[in-house]
């Protein structure tokens, strides 16, 4: 298995692929370069992407390129599947809480936001209006959205089937969202560790994926101090301020990275009390959680997936 790593997305980017040394190596170079072309897109941080263009539309009608229409036609399916638990309609609280630059610049020079008195203006992402056949999309004025999770878990995706056309098996893990092709040679299943959220430099146990999706959101990764108050990047639309969840860290497998990264997020936000109304809307989802005390949680049928 050949390996190449890169930075994109304010995070570490992953690619392996097996096969032909300079088949790979092409692969590798041209995946690099789907990644970085799609991020300019779907970024928040640049008033150049197209995904800024939209939050800029204030009301009116939107002509969107195919990209952009299907991740938000996708961020609205799933919304409704997660009864707005997932809800990228959290822009504005997300930079009341302090994440008003990339996380590469927050660790480095911290917030330039002060803790804010005002309650963010509360919008629903079920408010946003699409018309598939002109590919159009319509946000309600003063709504903006941010695609983050969801465009990550999407691009991941499709950079593997990107990297597929050179690589006999591959994988791209984009910070935690990975999508597999095939098995790697000789294996049953892609041996994963899954992160101690605390001290991300131990493993808690092996994850033995199937070829396919996987995601991991945890209230651990994206921190940062806004004055004096410790804040995180998983937003709960209920409440419009960083999610107050009994669990440090939430892995999904799914058949696609895009769904698998949305119900991480969502099943994190929800905690123990939506498990089987989430698990009811979507039950081709497995999941392992990790408390507060580094014990793990997992969905009925997850046992298989772990390797202790």
């Amino acid at each position: 298995m050949q390996y190449h790593e890169f930075r994109a997305m304010n995070t570490s980017v992953l690619l392996a692929g097996d096969g032909p040394v300079a088949s790979v190596q092409t692969g590798f170079s041209l995946t690099q370069k789907y990644i970085e072309e799609c991020e300019k897109r779907f970024t928040r941080f640049s008033e150049a992407s197209e995904l800024s263009d939209l939050n800029r539309s204030n009301g009116e009608w939107f002509e969107a390129s195919q990209d952009l229409f299907d991740v938000v036609a996708l961020a609205m399916h799933l919304y409704r599947q997660t009864e707005g638990l997932f809800d990228p309609a959290i822009l504005e609280a997300l930079e009341a809480a302090g994440y008003d630059r990339s996380m590469d610049e927050l660790r480095l020079y911290g917030s330039a936001a002060s803790p804010v008195l005002v309650r963010p203006r509360l919008f629903r992402f079920g408010e946003i209006r699409l018309d598939a056949e002109r590919c159009r999309i319509y946000l309600p004025r003063g709504m903006r959205i941010d695609l983050g999770g969801i465009a990550k878990g999407w691009i991941a995706e499709r950079a593997a089937k990107v990297l597929a056309d050179w690589a006999q098996v591959c994988a791209v893990d984009a910070g935690g969202d990975g999508f597999m092709v095939g098995y790697p040679p000789g294996e049953d299943a892609w041996r994963v560790t899954l992160e101690d959220p605390l001290e991300p430099v131990r493993g808690l146990a092996v994850l033995k994926i199937p070829p396919g999706g996987v995601a991991t959101s945890a209230v651990t990764r994206r921190r940062w101090k806004q004055g004096d108050q410790e804040q995180h990047h998983l937003i709960d639309p209920r409440t419009q301020n960083p999610a107050k969840t009994e669990w440090l860290s939430m892995t999904v497998i799914a058949p696609h990275t895009a769904e698998a990264e949305a119900y991480a997020k969502s099943l994190l936000i929800g905690g123990s009390n939506e498990i089987n109304r989430i698990l009811s809307l979507e039950p081709g989802v497995e999941f392992i959680a990790v408390d507060r005390r580094k014990k793990l949680w997992g969905s009925p049928h997850s046992r298989p997936l772990l390797q202790m």
